[in-house]
């Protein structure tokens, strides 16, 4: 039963690398992974409200300002938060971005505030310049190895900063599993697989 639930949690597309094309389905070997540790959990934050966009110039002290999660986000997000609870996955750092949303995120799916990364910032309404410290900041976070062995790292931020990496725009909700291989590899990290939402 046990297997049958993380089989069916973790039917997702998998990738031997980012630059790979080819889609192939993963097994519960990821669970395994992830109770082995040293793997970066990437999760953009849950289903926003399209009809309250960021107002510019962005506050970030200002949730008022900023897009917020939709109800049914927030719904979403405590149904994501109950199943990664049954899976008991050790982690220790928790890292988001400095937005409302992601912050929110957080606390429904894993009931804690998380440090946060003032550089981990959303890069879809930035200039080509200005985006590229948060598109780093992104690349080092999945990228830097997991300092406490036997333990993963969760990051909660944007879609975007991941599609500046690589040719994958994750959904709301999307979780994408990493292997980081250190900040001075070429590439810096190893793409495993992606959580569609539909799939908790």
């Amino acid at each position: 039963m046990l297997r049958s639930f993380y089989l069916l949690l973790f039917s997702v597309t998998l990738c031997a690398s980012a630059q790979a094309a080819g889609p192939t389905a993963a097994t519960a070997a990821h669970v395994e992974q992830l109770r082995q540790g040293g793997l970066v959990v990437y999760m953009r934050h849950g289903p926003s409200d399209a009809h309250r966009p960021d107002q510019l110039p962005l506050q970030l002290d200002n949730c008022d300002s900023q897009r917020p999660l939709s109800e049914a986000g927030r719904a979403l997000l405590k149904t994501i938060g109950r199943d990664f609870a049954k899976l008991q996955l050790p982690y220790t750092e928790l890292i988001i971005s400095p937005f409302c949303r992601v912050q929110a995120s957080s606390l429904l799916v894993l009931n804690r505030p998380g440090t946060i990364d003032p550089a981990l910032r959303y890069t879809a309404a930035m200039p080509d310049a200005e985006k590229q410290p948060a598109v780093q900041r992104t690349r080092h976070w999945i990228s830097l190895p997991v300092a406490s062995a036997g333990h993963n790292r969760v990051v909660i931020a944007h879609g975007p900063n991941i599609a500046e990496l690589m040719d994958h725009l994750p959904p709301e909700g999307g979780v994408l599993l990493f292997r980081p291989l250190g900040t001075q590899h070429p590439v810096g990290f190893e793409y495993l697989a992606s959580i569609e939402p539909h799939h908790w």
